[in-house]
């Protein structure tokens, strides 16, 4: 089952909600079924060149190299 976004009509609040496709969304908070469904937002990429550099970095002063492949350990 998905988890969507739902705003209430009713009271003016926004939940997520883990709902089957047959199954009609109901407000946890006041009940009500005056629910619309929002946009989902997508997540932006967790790795970026920057932060795996900085995590290298920080590897290398201390002393491990598990963040590097095996070329990079050579140098």
């Amino acid at each position: 089952m998905p988890l969507y976004g739902y705003h209430c009509a009713s009271c003016a609040d926004d939940v997520e909600l883990l709902i089957g496709s047959s199954e009609t969304p109901v407000c946890p908070n006041c009940g009500g079924k005056r629910l619309t469904r929002l946009m989902s937002r997508t997540a932006a990429p967790g790795k970026s060149r920057g932060i795996i550099k900085a995590a290298r970095s920080q590897a290398a002063r201390e002393g491990h190299l598990s963040n590097f492949s095996r070329a990079e350990r050579r140098r």
